[in-house]
């Protein structure tokens, strides 16, 4: 059974534990672990030279000292740019050598040419049950569907206008969970949020939550009154999140 169905609520770092770290950094993700998560989320982008390297953005000019667009730079050139607290911007092979081997990781296909290869590395750590691939892109989804037919699929969700597509994507593409962002709360009201949670779990799928606006995890007690419309909270304060869940009953 793969390790992201369980009873319990997930707690993930997103991109390890940015809240307080250099986002997308090994030293992000291994203190998410320390802090209590399952596992973490990241973001990944082929290099010039064909490696699969960890970074949200199409360039490194927000997170770095560096200027540049990762598919126009090598990795040797990539390992120039600090992070921050001595971080370099890590490979996923780096990632899956150092978190522990029942961390969850959640990697997140920004750059569709990258599918293959994440894949390769996923296969080689023996990771499929852990990996869950998720993204925006329809399409990077369904390449890694025709790769690979077990892997955990996530389909992240920031438009409404996707959501007459789920049922059809569920059934096309074996979907896991729907990645939905918290902030949804603001766009559409509470109401209208809870009840698009609720006809998404009335599909059979999972929900993980991830915030654009983290403190709308803590407001108006949204998490004890979605209780019950959501599997994973993807979270910027691993440990925040893991007290709160605990003192809500929900860990």
């Amino acid at each position: 059974m793969p390790h992201w169905e369980t009873e319990k609520i997930l707690v993930i770092g997103h991109r390890g534990g940015r809240g307080k770290y250099p986002e997308n950094s090994l030293l992000a993700f291994v203190e998410a672990i320390k802090a209590g998560a399952d596992g973490v989320e990241l973001d990944v982008w082929l290099t010039k030279d064909g490696r699969v390297i960890v970074m949200h953005d199409e360039s490194i000019d927000r997170t770095t000292n560096l200027r540049g667009k990762q598919k126009e730079m090598t990795l040797d050139e990539l390992k120039k740019a600090d992070l921050g607290m001595g971080q370099k911007i890590p490979t996923l092979e780096e990632v899956f050598e150092t978190l522990p081997k029942d961390a969850l990781i959640n990697v997140e296909i920004k750059d569709i040419e990258a599918v293959e290869k994440v894949l390769e590395i996923v296969d080689t750590f023996n990771a499929v049950e852990r990996t869950m691939i998720s993204s925006f892109n329809i399409d990077a989804l369904r390449k890694t569907r025709e790769v690979n037919k077990d892997i955990t699929l996530g389909l992240l969700v920031e438009e409404e206008s996707v959501a007459p597509l789920i049922p059809k994507l569920k059934d096309e593409l074996s979907l896991y969970s729907v990645n939905v962002p918290i902030d949804g709360i603001r766009v559409i009201g509470f109401e209208r949020f809870r009840q698009a949670l609720a006809w998404v779990k009335s599909l059979g799928l999972r929900i993980a939550l991830w915030p654009a606006n983290e403190e709308l995890y803590y407001q108006n007690n949204n998490l004890e009154r979605l209780r019950g419309l959501f599997d994973t909270v993807i979270t910027d304060d691993p440990g925040k999140m893991v007290k709160h869940l605990k003192a809500l009953g929900l860990r």
